[in-house]
């Protein structure tokens, strides 16, 4: 018993040296465990952030290998645009372009055949030339879709990388195409506030705000399309001017186009017939000779012409359309749209008069505005008696739509010229402006042109309530030289509520044809004052205007209706 308790006490520290020895080793294995998860933990962070970096953060391009060869494009996002109530009309996405290095393609033409397949737009021999260049950098295609780009990626193509791109893009299409315009591939502005705002979208971060009013610009578009359905006519136009600050609410043209796709829109379509068409205004000129007389001290409210026979010039006969034959005073000249009555006003008026008074008016000029495509007016050359007695009724002078209602703007808001802008200015800063007639003029035009479309030609334009007042213009257009009988312009200008105008509203039809419910006439009091009458219940149900009575006494003291008219 003793020698065994004797050998296992000296076999005891054997033992214990053999398990402690053990215990070191499984202690050591332990920490070298340790440090390799922690080193595959760091290596997985590491992969993993490069992931996130290249995916997310850098949205898988690689921008120092093309920037190195790009040399045009965006260096930084375009500034949005928006309307007057903050509504976006043009932002800027972020894109992929796809580049190549030839150099690194393995097989041009398999690549280009690839390619082909899943860029649309792209052709195999296009690409396959474009790929077997000796460059080191070619754009293959810019701004992909997100499933393009995708495609792309999974051909595996060695040699072709990613650049981060921008495009514009305009949430509502064609609505705002003649205001926005449009920008190219590498987002500079080619037409519209894009062209002229070019260099501030570019390097002011906020959105350019703009006058426009979207709610509006809908209505307008909406309603004036359905008059060119109606009437079948080639186009029309449209606008809405704010009297007291020229601010326009509204502008549309058509045909119109997608300013998403401006590659694609014919060139009549970019055609603004607000800004660029120049046309024979027309009667809606008699507001302007007739202001000049008043003004001028030429002729007053109880003056009168005699309009009881057609005026014979030269080899020029003019006439009156559903003349009167007879004396008339002055606000019947304006109310029945008198030809000769207006001529006979002219000559009294005399030629320098009326150049100076329509220069005043900002009709002899381009009209300072906004945008790019501005045209200037055509006016005579000499100016002689003939013309004079013309353009008294809006023959022989043409100017464009937006020149005509920022002349009529002035005649309306009490004889201060104003010119139209499309651009927002801060609270402080208003346009700059000119008295060009007097107060007593501009109440006594008021006063005419709401005669005109209670017991003219404009009746279609009324609206009970809202004190509208104008004058519609029918020209016939020019073809080769000579007037086309059956091709005209026809159109209408005017505001309200003329006690006190907040809106001045242009509208025209190009080349309408009368129908079934307008006898077959295709003249402005057929066709275009019932558009303009629509519009002015639309506007007034936009901004809250309330109706007034029209026949209340003091309404009717406050316009001075008690000219002389039979």
């Amino acid at each position: 018993m003793a020698t065994r308790l004797s050998d296992a006490l000296r076999a005891l520290p054997a033992r214990l040296r053999l398990e402690g020895t053990g215990m070191q080793a499984m202690e050591t294995a332990r920490h070298r465990l340790m440090v390799g998860g922690v080193l595959f933990t760091v290596a997985f962070a590491v992969v993993a952030l490069r992931v996130v970096d290249v995916t997310m953060l850098k949205e898988g391009h690689e921008p120092r290998v093309a920037s190195h060869h790009r040399q045009t494009g965006p260096e930084r996002d375009r500034a949005d645009i928006v309307d007057r109530n903050g509504e976006l009309l043009a932002t800027s996405l972020s894109t992929a372009s796809l580049y190549a290095n030839p150099k690194l393609i393995l097989d041009a033409n398999d690549a280009a055949a690839k390619l082909a397949k899943v860029l649309a737009g792209t052709t195999e021999k296009d690409l396959a030339r474009r790929l077997a260049s000796d460059r080191s950098f070619v754009w293959v295609q810019r701004n992909l879709s997100p499933r393009q780009q995708f495609a792309v990626n999974r051909l595996g193509i060695p040699g072709l990388f990613f650049q981060r791109d921008e495009r514009r893009v305009y949430p509502h299409g064609a609505l705002t195409a003649h205001i926005l315009g449009f920008t190219d591939i590498d987002n500079r502005g080619l037409a519209g506030i894009e062209q002229s705002y070019d260099d501030r979208l570019r390097q002011v971060d906020n959105p350019l705000q703009l006058t426009i009013d979207i709610r509006l610009q809908h209505v307008v578009r909406q309603e004036l399309t359905a008059s060119i359905e109606e009437f079948r006519a080639i186009g029309g136009a449209a606008l809405v001017l704010d009297v007291p600050t020229g601010e326009v609410l509204a502008l549309v043209s058509l045909p119109d186009f997608d300013p998403n796709a401006p590659g694609a829109a014919e060139s009549d379509t970019r055609f603004n017939r607000i800004t660029l068409g120049t046309y024979e205004p027309g009667s809606t000129f008699k507001i302007f000779n007739t202001a000049a007389a008043l003004d001028f001290g030429v002729a007053s409210l109880r003056d009168g012409y005699d309009a009881s026979k057609p005026i014979q010039i030269s080899r020029f006969t003019i006439s009156d359309y559903k003349g009167q034959k007879r004396w008339l005073s002055l606000p019947e000249i304006i109310m029945y749209s008198s030809n000769i009555g207006s001529a006979r006003m002219g000559i009294d008026l005399g030629r320098d008069r009326q150049r100076q008074f329509l220069s005043r008016v900002g009709v002899l000029k381009a009209a300072p505005f906004d945008l790019p495509e501005v045209a200037a007016p055509l006016i005579p050359n000499p100016w002689r008696d003939i013309n004079v007695m013309t353009v008294a009724f809006g023959h022989g002078i043409s100017v464009t739509p937006l020149n005509l209602a920022v002349g009529v703007t002035a005649v309306v808001n009490g004889g201060i010229l104003r010119p139209a802008t499309l651009v927002r200015r801060p609270g402080d800063v208003t346009s700059p402006s000119e008295r060009v007639m007097t107060q007593r003029t501009s109440d006594q035009m008021r006063t005419l042109m709401r005669l005109v479309v209670e017991r003219g030609s404009g009746k279609a334009a009324n609206v009970p309530g809202y004190a509208v007042g104008g004058k519609t213009g029918t020209a016939e257009k020019i073809v080769k030289g000579r007037y086309h009988r059956d091709m005209r312009i026809s159109s209408f200008v005017g505001a309200f509520p003329m006690h006190a105008p907040r809106f001045v509203i242009y509208a025209m039809l190009d080349e309408p044809k009368g129908n079934k419910a307008t006898h077959g006439y295709a003249t402005a009091g057929w066709v275009v004052a019932p558009l303009v009458g629509r519009l002015v219940n639309q506007i007034a149900a936009i901004y809250g205007i309330p109706p007034v009575d029209d026949n209340a006494p003091e309404f009717r003291d406050q316009m001075l209706i008690n000219v002389a008219v039979r």
